[in-house]
């Protein structure tokens, strides 16, 4: 059987992956990348997953790290960008790190060797062409500003590359309820239904007057010259810049404490109040509401921590601030990344709404196996919400709530995306736990679980019968 051959624009690590992946099931591909006939401000060669950051892929403990057990799940599933970090891994403690220009050859030429890929160089100005049939998009944070254009009159999308200053998201079971209450502005009830939707964490004058000067004294992240004419994201000023405002602005927006009620101190109102709202339909994740920052990462988790309540918080993702380019995925893509109103195209990677190099890698590696699925007539379910890719595949595609608005966010692999287990009490002996072994052993369980359902779904899949 002759199959049409699948077009993928961009050889980042998404579309290098997606590529990749879909060859290796006997579907042919054509790969589009404009490097070098057109360079970009971040770039510096023309080799295909070019790292232009960091060389770390992050922790690479499957067992107590979410980035790790993906790292573990992309591994079983066959991918080119696991196999060539691991050939050009370079020591760097627990985290998995590499020789840049190593592993970036050592993809560049699997992907030019690859009997069913043809890599064809220049740009793509403009909307995917028809005729092409089957189309993953894989540019990432740098797309051209003519497909950006393309994207958006396709999409219906007010803008795509943009300031994108994101609030730090806190793993719900690290807050401490015994000093934070959950309640929602005069108890009212939103579309959710739920009069108690926020946690409060309160402070009195004295602590939000340090906490202003905090903001003021952190150390901030730069711009980079090529981003400095990039609009802040729907007028999403970082939490600072409205502190050099004036020291009570905050106090009468994000942290205003009006409508709130501490039951905890029910006679003494808080002078100032931080809110965090669910930002998953698990209920793991919360966001601290208002709270974008372009404060240095470091500086995050000490000011933080010194708000009431938030003294052991364990964060998801911290804050940031950078020039992005990504679509409002749970409102496009349906589960198998398809754009909805033009199912013949499909994202992949940092477009989509995920951060990071592996989490990029990821979602390329699902989309190349689904859209070679369809191409051969085969049927592909998502893996399951258990594993990290499923999960995270569940986020961009509907696990984000939002602020109601139909905002949102990107987001790194975390174990807040899975489902959650009990964590274990005592150990196998009847030794009892304590909490942070507790939280040590739970990630372990989820871990185990995830490889366990992976597997399962990996030979569902090789077993499942092509449809009529």
């Amino acid at each position: 059987m002759t199959l049409k051959p699948i077009h993928i624009v961009g050889a980042g690590l998404a579309g290098s992956e997606a590529a990749w992946q879909i060859a290796e099931t006997g579907v042919p591909v054509v790969l589009h990348e404009m490097r070098p006939d057109r360079a970009t401000p971040a770039h510096q060669t023309g080799a295909c997953a070019e790292l232009v950051c960091s060389n770390s892929f992050r922790s690479d403990d499957w067992e107590y790290n979410a980035v790790g057990l993906l790292h573990e799940e992309m591994r079983r599933l066959g991918s080119l960008i696991l196999r060539a970090a691991d050939v050009h891994k370079v020591p760097a403690g627990g985290a998995l790190a590499v020789d840049r220009e190593g592993f970036a050859d050592a993809v560049t030429a699997a992907l030019a060797t690859h009997p069913r890929i043809t890599l064809v160089r220049g740009e793509v100005a403009g909307w995917p062409d028809a005729d092409w049939g089957q189309t993953i998009i894989a540019t990432g944070p740098l797309t051209t500003e003519t497909l950006s254009q393309a994207i958006l009159a396709r999409t219906g999308e007010d803008t795509l590359a943009f300031f994108d200053a994101i609030a730090p998201i806190l793993h719900a079971d690290s807050i401490d309820m015994s000093i934070a209450w959950r309640q929602s502005r005069y108890d009212k009830e939103g579309p959710g239904g739920d009069a108690a939707a926020y946690i409060n964490c309160p402070l009195n004058r004295e602590q939000y007057e340090a906490f202003v000067q905090d903001l003021l004294d952190g150390p901030k992240a730069d711009f980079r010259e090529w981003e400095k004419d990039t609009p802040y994201f729907d007028g999403c000023l970082p939490i600072e810049v409205m502190a050099e405002r004036g020291r009570e602005t905050l106090r009468h927006g994000p942290m205003k404490p009006v409508g709130l009620t501490n039951p905890h101190a029910p006679l003494e109102k808080p002078y100032a109040v931080v809110q965090l709202r669910q930002d998953n339909a698990l209920g793991t994740l919360y966001n601290m509401v208002g709270f974008q920052t372009k404060l240095k990462h470091g500086a995050q988790t000490e000011i933080f921590r010194r708000i009431p309540g938030l003294g052991d918080a364990q964060f998801a993702r911290l804050g940031g601030l950078h020039r992005n380019t990504f679509i409002q995925s749970p409102r496009l893509l349906d589960d198998q990344l398809r754009l909805r109103s033009e199912p013949r195209i499909r994202f992949a990677g940092q477009i989509t709404g995920v951060e990071g190099y592996v989490e990029s890698a990821a979602i390329g590696l699902l989309c190349g196996r689904f859209a070679a699925a369809a191409a051969r007539g085969e049927p592909l379910s998502p893996p399951p919400a258990t594993t990290a890719l499923g999960a995270l595949l569940a986020h961009v595609t509907g696990g984000h709530l939002g602020d109601g608005r139909g905002s949102f966010q990107p987001m790194n692999v975390n174990y807040g995306l899975l489902p959650q287990v009990e964590a274990p009490r005592k150990t196998d002996d009847g030794r009892k736990l304590a909490p942070p072994e507790r939280g040590r052993a739970k990630k372990r369980l989820m871990s185990l679980r995830a490889l366990a359902d992976l597997d399962a779904w990996r030979k569902a899949a090789e077993t499942e019968p092509a449809s009529a």
